[in-house]
């Protein structure tokens, strides 16, 4: 009897502790910015502080402290035409790709209700209900520059290998089609080692095996650089947690 009563308050303080750690806190992901807002400021003032850094992820365009792009020679579109040179900040793993797998995001919240006294879900609800959703939302190893057009048309569509010839944006080689996006070369090392990473970091989110795949892939072929090297050290310097995806690569770079 005796032994079944240890056993039986071992397996309810067992319990006891799964409810009362969350899986934020057990995540090796963002700890310390809970603003999206913070996280764009701190992006723009303190990863991209030099000049040479930057530049927007897919199309390679220079920008200034004041948020001015400057587009290449060929750059061209015809949608968004009001976000065209327009610097926004980028999640490379969409914002809904995690937030759907919060309930808030999904059904919304006893507290996700406007002013008319209207029920509401989404994005902002998440925002308003959950830490970890923040927390996530706000990780800059997930954020990047880039021009507002190009960030306008890849919405929240998966990356991958389209038999689509012609890019959508001039010289910029980002093509678009039925809801699939193929970046550039010069981005798909980075673009994978975020989506490695955000899966590495936050155990809600998980990738498709194809879209794993094809990031491995592209992890594989596109070898780390200096400069993302370099923005990963600043990251972890201002937002307080190693990203072991880049550690890993970095530390291996002669």
């Amino acid at each position: 009897m005796h032994r079944r009563l240890k056993l039986r308050l071992a397996a309810q303080l067992s319990l006891l502790l799964s409810l009362l750690i969350s899986p934020f806190v057990v995540a090796n992901g963002n700890q310390s910015i809970e603003s999206f807002s913070t996280a764009k400021r701190l992006l723009l003032q303190q990863v991209y502080a030099a000049p040479e850094s930057r530049r927007t992820l897919y199309c390679q365009a220079s920008f200034d402290e004041n948020k001015q792009v400057q587009l290449h020679s060929g750059f061209a579109t015809s949608k968004y035409l009001n976000r065209l040179a327009r610097y926004e900040t980028e999640h490379v793993v969409p914002a809904e790709n995690f937030g759907r797998s919060f309930k808030a995001w999904r059904e919304g919240h006893p507290e996700c209700v406007n002013n008319k006294g209207k029920p509401y879900k989404g994005r902002r609800c998440a925002e308003k209900t959950s830490a970890e959703y923040r927390l996530m939302q706000a990780d800059m190893y997930n954020l990047y520059p880039a021009i507002g057009a190009v960030n306008a048309a890849r919405s929240n569509y998966n990356f991958s290998m389209l038999n689509k010839a012609d890019s959508d944006f001039g010289s910029c080689d980002l093509r678009i089609e039925k809801r699939k996006v193929q970046p550039p070369e010069a981005a798909r090392g980075a673009i994978a080692r975020s989506y490695l990473y955000m899966e590495a970091s936050y155990p809600r989110y998980s990738m498709s095996s194809s879209q794993r795949k094809l990031m491995q892939a592209w992890d594989k072929q596109y070898p780390v650089s200096a400069a993302e090297c370099q923005r990963a050290a600043i990251i972890e310097r201002v937002q307080h947690n190693r990203n072991p995806i880049m550690s890993s690569r970095c530390a291996g770079r002669d």
